[in-house]
């Protein structure tokens, strides 16, 4: 049966982290930072990926959108949340209109974690998931 979903999630055109990420790399990300700290470098980030072009900034609510144009073209929206005074929440949701035959979660999956490496190198990583 997980052969099957397995390959059921590869043709997945759409990748949400979250809490209850089976895949622990894809879980939600808490930073030892404040809002602001967190959000400034999440938005600098994306404005120094020349393959990234930011269309809206919302920071009064948390969010960033962003259009991915390399490897496959796709659209990804940041989430930033204020656990703590200082701690922060980063989750990411990316999705892309592409078709690929050997299918898109596994690229999807490799910027999405290229992505919270960033951040690890920028801000202390308290934890990942609500249980760990």
């Amino acid at each position: 049966m997980s052969i099957i979903r397995d390959l059921f999630i590869r043709f997945t055109k759409k990748i949400e982290t979250t809490d209850d990420q089976k895949d622990s790399s894809l879980s939600t990300h808490y930073y030892k930072a404040t809002f602001n700290q967190v959000f400034q470098s999440v938005e600098e980030l994306f404005r120094q990926d020349a393959d990234c072009r930011i269309v809206t900034v919302s920071k009064d609510h948390g969010e960033i959108a962003v259009e991915v144009n390399k490897p496959i073209p796709c659209f990804l929206i940041v989430t930033v949340i204020s656990v703590r005074g200082m701690e922060t929440a980063v989750d990411f949701n990316i999705s892309s209109e592409k078709f690929s035959p050997i299918g898109l979660y596994p690229i999807l999956r490799k910027r999405l974690i290229s992505y919270y490496e960033k951040m690890n190198k920028v801000h202390t990583l308290v934890r990942i998931g609500k249980s760990s």
